[in-house]
């Protein structure tokens, strides 16, 4: 079969052999992704399919193989899905955490910005610089700031005790 037969045979046989994986399958993206593959080791097989005489039986007979195959391997899968158990949930944020995420909020976005690049992200005062497009010494004074201010915010007064220490001084 010459390429130009084969093209022809290609453009006459996909959409027929689509609507017959179509019905088998019940799922038209899954029965033009089989059909492709099938007539893509067809073309690797070309020269034979014209000995077989039956060039589109062979591609079908590929294609619901094909098909088959797939929904194996899916039905499979879910199957081991079943068999796992979730996962456990991850656990939230401890006391210490929220209570930065708050303080955080507090300080302006500049402040802030600077803040969680240098101490969380462990940026250079020089990257912080690059990152916000502000000079070194912008940031320098932005952290300063911003660390003074979180002081304030996540001091706690020994009177009061907060939720999140459980009951006591944390030693």
């Amino acid at each position: 079969m010459t390429e130009e037969e084969f093209d022809a045979f290609y453009a006459a046989a996909f959409p027929r052999l689509t609507g017959q994986l179509y019905a088998f399958t019940g799922d038209l993206g899954e029965a033009q992704d089989v059909v492709q593959e099938a007539f893509v080791r067809a073309w690797d097989r070309r020269r034979k399919l014209v000995a077989d005489e039956a060039p589109e039986a062979w591609v079908r007979t590929v294609a619901m193989r094909l098909a088959v195959s797939r929904w194996r391997r899916a039905k499979r899968w879910l199957e081991l899905m079943r068999g796992t158990p979730p996962p456990e949930p991850a656990p939230g944020p401890g006391p210490e955490r929220t209570a930065l995420v708050a303080a955080l909020r507090l300080l302006p976005e500049p402040q802030r910005r600077a803040i969680v690049l240098h101490h969380l992200c462990d940026f250079s005062v020089e990257q912080v610089a690059s990152e916000t497009g502000a000079p070194v010494g912008t940031i320098k004074v932005r952290l300063s700031r911003g660390r003074a201010a979180l002081a304030k915010h996540l001091t706690v007064d020994e009177a009061e005790e907060p939720a999140w220490r459980e009951g006591g001084r944390v030693g």
